[in-house]
């Protein structure tokens, strides 16, 4: 007949059911601060990335000095069509990005807003909302705003008019893309023509713009092509004055950017980690305090003849238990919280299973630490004081 083993640390720590709940709420706090710290800064990450992402090609070309998708260095257009006369390269398309002053037309608030610019006819940027509403930007003086820009722009229904850059603009849709840390307050989209209108001629402290010069060029392949090969000859063949990178490539250079160069990921890593030492301090005064309210215990199974590797297992699977039920609550408030600032800032706050299985094995790295540290006491257990006052 099988034998049924007694699980003494289920029973221990919901001897007390109140104490359990008090455990639980602390583990949970530590969960939901690795969650926070570490979903603002994947949204940092993502949040950079996620127009190179959207933007359609699988070669991107750059000025040699562009050392990051958001820096204003351009380059001479006629390099796309040098491009495009290469074996399976089927399209070059030429995109512009600049920042303009939009005028809240509500409060007449004056923000700065990124400008997207392309030819409409040409895949470049194939967002739903674009999409749907081409030809309405090849009229002049027209936008599309991203629905996910700030609350500070103002009212995004079509047809209201306000400023953009100080000249007069009429809005005639919008599309959802999302900001980042170097849009700030939205994204507008506006065709190549426009991009003339609105930026061609600026004040003498200004930079002037052309469509003689792109700031991304966007290269579109042949189906079966391979791009890193084609990202090769290119290199090979054409003047040095542009970096050439598969998308791939490309988006690996912005987020070692952003890892590397900035101060803002190694703060979030910092606070991550901070999140988990207080973690591991909460999960082992909670066991410490359990051992120590059931010392006499301890001490008699240790009388009886259970080994300290018994014990061992006793506290870390106490320690397991409070990792995965504290993890649950946790997880699912973040849920929220990621939604609700999503909403709030526009920023991508993504939860994904690779990064929820993460921070799973974390939280049970965590608690297994805690025990580790709490089991010294129950391995100092002496059968005689069993017997002691």
């Amino acid at each position: 007949m099988k034998r049924l083993r007694t699980p003494l640390a289920w029973f221990n720590l919901t001897y007390e059911r109140r104490r359990l709940l008090t455990a639980l709420a602390g583990v949970s706090f530590a969960v939901l601060l690795m969650f926070m710290f570490r979903g603002f800064q994947n949204a940092l990450f993502d949040s950079q990335v996620q127009l190179l992402q959207q933007l359609n090609g699988e070669i991107v070309m750059v000025s040699q000095i562009k050392y990051s998708m958001f820096i204003p260095e351009q380059f001479a257009r006629r390099r796309l069509y040098q491009a495009q006369a290469f074996a399976g390269v089927e399209n070059a398309y030429a995109f512009y990005i600049t920042t303009g002053n939009w005028k809240n037309p509500v409060t007449k608030e004056v923000r700065p807003l990124r400008v997207l610019a392309f030819n409409p006819d040409e895949p470049v940027l194939p967002l739903p909302g674009i999409l749907a509403n081409r030809d309405a930007l090849k009229l002049p003086w027209t936008v599309l705003i991203d629905d996910q820009s700030r609350d500070e722009v103002g009212p995004t229904e079509p047809g209201i008019e306000t400023e953009l850059a100080e000249k007069r603009v009429r809005l005639v849709g919008t599309y959802s893309l999302g900001t980042d840390f170097a849009s700030g307050n939205g994204n507008v989209v506006m065709s190549d023509q426009n991009f003339l209108r609105f930026f061609s001629n600026l004040g003498p402290d200004e930079d002037s713009r052309d469509l003689s010069t792109v700031d991304i060029g966007l290269l579109k392949l042949a189906a079966g092509s391979n791009p890193v090969a084609i990202a090769r000859t290119l290199r090979q063949q054409l003047p040095n004055d542009i970096s050439i990178y598969t998308k791939d490539e490309f988006v690996d250079v912005e987020l070692t950017y952003w890892r590397e160069n900035t101060a803002i990921g190694f703060v979030f890593t910092l606070l991550t980690t901070m999140s988990f030492a207080v973690g591991v301090i909460l999960v082992y005064q909670i066991l410490y305090t359990d051992i120590s309210d059931h010392w006499k215990e301890y001490a008699t199974l240790k009388a009886m003849g259970y080994t300290n590797r018994y014990l061992l297992g006793v506290v870390v699977q106490g320690a397991l238990i409070l990792g995965i039920l504290g993890f649950v609550p946790g997880y699912l408030i973040s849920l929220i919280l990621y939604r609700l600032t999503a909403s709030t800032t526009g920023l991508l706050m993504q939860m994904t299973l690779g990064r929820s299985l993460n921070l799973l094995i974390a939280t049970l790295l965590m608690c297994l630490i805690s025990g580790a540290i709490a089991v010294r006491k129950v391995q100092a257990a002496d059968p005689a004081e069993v017997f002691g006052s």
